[in-house]
């Protein structure tokens, strides 16, 4: 397990964190007293746990990390991740967490109108995307490469892969394919943590993308593969489609097209990320 610790700043108050397996867990005590200015947060925290008898027990809601305290030391914290935190204020009585729990059944509801009618939620991916300043263009491929991915898991999901472990060793055989690393060892090129890779990808590692997933599910379909071997070996295949082509780019370019820059970089001086 590999920890980093930070202090997020929520309505000008301190929560620490934690990344614990891959993502963000937030101390509950600091949590609970920016919901209600309890003086004493800790206790109301053992009460609120006390009254609702499913957030007695750590798991699944929360578990303790550890965590900075005020005397300098590492001490067992109270954390949970995002999800946890959202049942968490759910039982929170405070009228400041009020607006939270609005804001869950509005969340709610919107999840039942997406599963009821599935473009709903392109639209609001493509909104999403769009207020955080990426271009038009852009947009237009991430979305075209999201549905690529999908198509190419279902029929992962069709030819034998249960396990989450799986999908991810098909995605890294078609990554180091197309660009000679895999999708951790890309992230760490792009100096991202937990992030989306895909989201700080520009034109030319998108399209490539593109290809070599499109290229592994049309391999998949031609041959009928079966079976988590036959899928990775189909996988480096797709994967090298693109990666002959990348090569060629690159040749023409003079350049590599496996680039460093993620979108913080792609989007300094107030510019929408960018096609190079």
């Amino acid at each position: 397990m590999k920890e980093e610790t930070k202090i997020a700043i929520f309505k000008g108050k301190k929560i620490r964190k934690v990344i614990y397996h891959n993502e963000w867990w937030f101390s509950v005590v600091d949590v609970v007293e920016t919901l209600t200015d309890s003086p004493t947060p800790k206790t109301y925290w053992a009460k609120l746990k006390d009254r609702d008898k499913e957030l007695s027990q750590p798991f699944p809601f929360w578990e303790q990390l550890k965590l900075l305290a005020s005397d300098g030391k590492m001490r067992e914290t109270d954390c949970a991740n995002a999800e946890g935190l959202l049942r968490i204020i759910q039982s929170v009585p405070s009228p400041k967490a009020e607006p939270f729990k609005r804001w869950l059944a509005k969340v709610g509801y919107e999840r039942i109108q997406e599963i009821e009618n599935p473009e709903l939620a392109t639209k609001r991916t493509r909104t999403l995307y769009k207020l955080k300043g990426y271009s038009e263009d852009w947009i237009e491929k991430r979305m075209r490469g999201i549905a690529i991915r999908e198509e190419l898991t279902d029929e992962w999901q069709k030819r034998g892969v249960r396990e989450q472990k799986e999908y991810e060793i098909l995605t890294a055989e078609i990554s180091k394919a197309i660009f000679g690393v895999t999708p951790s060892q890309y992230k760490k090129h792009k100096n991202l943590k937990k992030e989306n890779l895909r989201d700080h990808m520009d034109d030319f590692e998108l399209i490539f993308t593109m290809l070599g997933e499109r290229s592994t599910t049309e391999i998949h379909r031609t041959e009928d593969s079966q079976g988590v071997p036959k899928l990775k070996a189909d996988a480096d295949r797709g994967g090298k489609v693109a990666g002959n082509a990348r090569k060629e780019l690159e040749k023409e370019l003079g350049r590599s097209v496996v680039s460093k820059r993620n979108f913080k970089k792609l989007s300094q001086g107030k510019k929408s990320i960018i096609s190079r």
